[in-house]
């Protein structure tokens, strides 16, 4: 002979299974930002590494602007090579840096808000089929 469990010790199993639920959402919600957040780092470190090549650039760029008023032409081509050169590594880095810190935006926690919402339709789903039976 089974007992049916009160409609009160029923409250207090959804409630401690709720909080039990709300804590594991919070703490996937933690994980997922501090990954987003490492992601943005990255993002944002070689945006930097791309500002210190383009300023080596413009000092090649000068450097280049001395010699042509001196007129040695080997050496201007050598540096106008080298500044080019310095100029692409710049860009490659920027570019992926854009790419890193579009990756970590929007720092929200996609996959625990869908985990969260999942959860308050399956309760609702429960709550309706204990309506009906």
């Amino acid at each position: 002979m089974t007992t049916n469990p009160s409609t009160a010790d029923l409250v207090n199993q959804a409630a401690a299974q709720i909080s039990t639920l709300v804590r594991d959402e919070l703490t996937l919600a933690k994980q997922e930002l501090t990954e987003k957040g490492k992601r943005a780092g990255v993002g944002g470190g070689l945006y930097g590494g791309a500002a210190v090549l383009s300023l080596y650039g413009l000092g090649l760029l000068l450097a280049l602007t001395v010699v042509l008023l001196n007129l040695a032409m080997p050496l201007w081509v050598a540096l106008l090579i080298v500044m080019v050169v310095v100029f692409a590594a710049a860009g490659v880095a920027a570019l992926l840096g854009k790419q890193k810190l579009a990756t970590a935006t929007p720092p929200i926690p996609t996959d625990a808000i869908a985990g969260v919402e999942a959860d308050v339709q399956t309760i609702k789903t429960a709550a309706q089929r204990g309506r009906q039976a």
